[in-house]
């Protein structure tokens, strides 16, 4: 009996090859070269789009709107009716269970996806390490300079190295180990602080799918990915002089000549990475999580050997780690292109490139600069509490064990962070699709895994204090600091884990413009005081530092706690909706 191809499958590729001319078969016939092509070809053709319409094909988790015979428009109702047929035979557990299954569907792809980005940019760094003090700490310095300059206009990316300072020039160069440590720390920074300007896109592309507003996800993220990549233009040329800048406040001369070096060769990269973000956040926001994945893992698999031969093989130092990480960065924007190009899942939501595009400049930056602020003044906070500790008495143990200390909770971030994603994502479908008491479900469900996250992880941490600070120094007094600031971790990861939560909800309602102002209240009028007042005039140390961050965080966790319960769904729905179809928003946003 013939077999039957299924709708799902592709069709046999020897066979397109025999009947579409690829071979050379006489009287139309099909040769045993041409079927012996078909087969070779069609499996890694084939393999991962057919991998991913099977995990969607089964995942009763991705959200999928409703399905209308008619076109939406701007005389629909603003608010989709307040129960289905569908949703009257589900209990309110059951609405519950699925959705915690929706947004851990989301949120575990993207922790791995996180965790590879990470990656890219440490391995490099901890090859540099091999070189020697002056190729690492050059290195150190310009990727400081240029996250603060260049990644942070993109997607405010703050975090330069903690020692990279002018005071603490001497102890930037003091510890190869701990000069890895940090910069494994600000990798780990430019993935989750990818929230700023891109940002934008997880409120504008999420409530458009969400409303069945298709073509306008393509058409934002084409903008987006125009407006990013003209911000480049002049952070370019302020690289270019980075050797120049870093004698001007004080560096040493040799190490500001080999930091200009790498900081001219990374120039490559920041194109890429504003791609990059763009992308990425057009397919989290259609919950399209699978590809990321494999794009990501796959960079980082390539990385490894791209790096090593760059940095040893051709010997080209920095230059070489720079241009490691810039293919990388070329290689994931390939691959998620060729995605987005070619994959059925994202069909609907191309749109022709047209006028359109550059009339979102306007809606873009409405959202792209809050989400900036956002990001900035907190991780501006961070960095200011680990130069701080740089004039405490015996500042390289002060500054050394701070550095563990958020590096710890960087790393820690990541899942948080990815918990805050999928919190995006799947509040901003709901606005969009007019569901405001689905977003309260989203909100309930994404608290409790956070709740449960955090139980797990400070457990963890709090009884493995004795060997934490063996992972980043043999020196027994870092060691027995690092345990003795292991209470203060703990309560730390607790306000970080919730306010990343909370700031996710944040992107996704669309009120980043009140985040900014929760977070300069809450860091600079309350946390950095704090920190300065236990610090140095109670004389707790570092102690009475980090004891300044978590009075900041938790005020942070407790005013977006408060906003999000004032918040009214149904508004933000109704809002979302009419910044859709009618092209209408406000600078002053209504909450209640």
């Amino acid at each position: 009996m013939r077999r039957r191809w299924r709708t799902t499958e592709s069709p046999p590729l020897s066979g397109v090859a025999a009947f579409n001319g690829l071979g050379d078969g006489e009287g139309g016939r099909t040769t045993a070269e041409e079927i012996w092509i078909g087969v070779t070809f069609r499996s890694p053709l084939t393999s991962v789009v057919q991998l991913e319409r099977q995990i969607d094909a089964v995942n009763p988790f991705r959200f999928r709107p409703p399905r209308n015979t008619e076109p939406m428009d701007s005389e629909q109702p603003l608010l989709a009716p307040h129960e289905s047929r569908d949703t009257q035979t589900i209990t309110k557990w059951e609405a519950f269970v699925r959705e915690l299954n929706t947004v851990s569907y989301i949120a575990m792809p993207m922790v791995v996806v996180s965790v590879s980005q990470y990656l890219l940019r440490a391995v490099s760094m901890m090859m540099l390490g091999h070189l020697g003090e002056l190729a690492l700490s050059s290195a150190s310095i310009a990727t400081s300079l240029a996250n603060v300059t260049g990644f942070s206009l993109l997607v405010t990316v703050l975090h330069f190295s903690p020692l990279g300072g002018t005071p603490y020039l001497s102890l930037f160069v003091s510890g190869l180990i701990m000069r890895m440590t940090e910069e494994c720390n600000g990798a780990a920074e430019l993935i989750i602080n990818a929230s700023g300007m891109a940002s934008a896109l997880e409120t504008l592309c999420g409530q458009a799918y969400g409303a069945q507003h298709y073509q306008k996800v393509g058409t934002l993220t084409y903008g987006a990915i125009i407006w990013l990549c003209l911000a480049c233009l002049p952070v370019c040329v302020f690289w270019i002089y980075t050797d120049k800048l870093l004698i001007l406040i004080g560096q040493d001369p040799v190490i500001s000549a080999e930091a200009g070096k790498f900081a001219v060769w990374m120039i490559p990269s920041l194109f890429p990475y504003a791609i990059l973000q763009s992308l990425v956040r057009y397919l989290q926001t259609q919950s399209l999580i699978f590809p990321m994945l494999v794009s990501s893992l796959a960079c980082l698999c390539i990385h490894f050997p791209l790096s090593w031969a760059f940095i040893f093989k051709l010997k080209l130092g920095n230059a070489g780690a720079a241009l490691a990480i810039c293919i990388s960065y070329w290689l994931n924007v390939i691959f998620l292109g060729l995605y987005v190009k070619y994959s059925s899942a994202c069909q609907k939501t191309h749109a022709p490139f047209s006028r359109n595009v550059l009339r979102t400049a306007g809606e873009f930056f409405h959202f792209a600069i809050p989400s900036a602020v956002m990001v900035c003044l907190e991780w501006w906070t961070y960095e200011l509490v680990i130069l701080f500790s740089g004039l405490l008495p015996n500042p390289e143990l002060e500054t050394s064990v701070l550095s563990i200390c958020l590096t710890i909770t960087t790393l820690h971030y990541l899942i948080p962070y990815s918990f805050g994603a999928a919190a995006s994502t799947r509040v901003s479908n709901e606005l969009g699709a007019g569901k405001p008491q689905a977003a309260q479900l989203v909100l309930s469900a994404v608290l409790l895994l956070t709740s449960a996250e955090i139980v797990l992880a400070t457990t963890v941490i709090f009884f493995c204090r004795h060997v934490l600070g063996f992972s980043f120094s043999n020196e027994e007094s870092v060691v027995s600091y690092v345990e003795k600031m292991t209470p203060f971790l703990c309560v730390s990861i607790v306000m970080d884990s919730s306010q990343a939560v909370l700031s996710g909800i944040a992107r996704g309602s669309g009120w980043q413009h009140i985040g900014a102002c929760v977070n300069l209240g809450a860091y600079y009028l309350v946390g950095i005081p704090v920190s300065l007042l236990l610090g140095f005039i109670l004389h707790l140390k570092g102690e009475g530092l980090w004891s300044g961050l978590i009075v900041g965080a938790g005020v942070q966790s407790i005013l977006l706690g408060i906003v999000t319960h004032l918040t009214d769904l149904e508004k933000k729905a109704i809002e979302a909706r009419r910044r859709i179809f009618d092209g209408k928003y406000s600078s002053r946003d209504e909450l209640i």
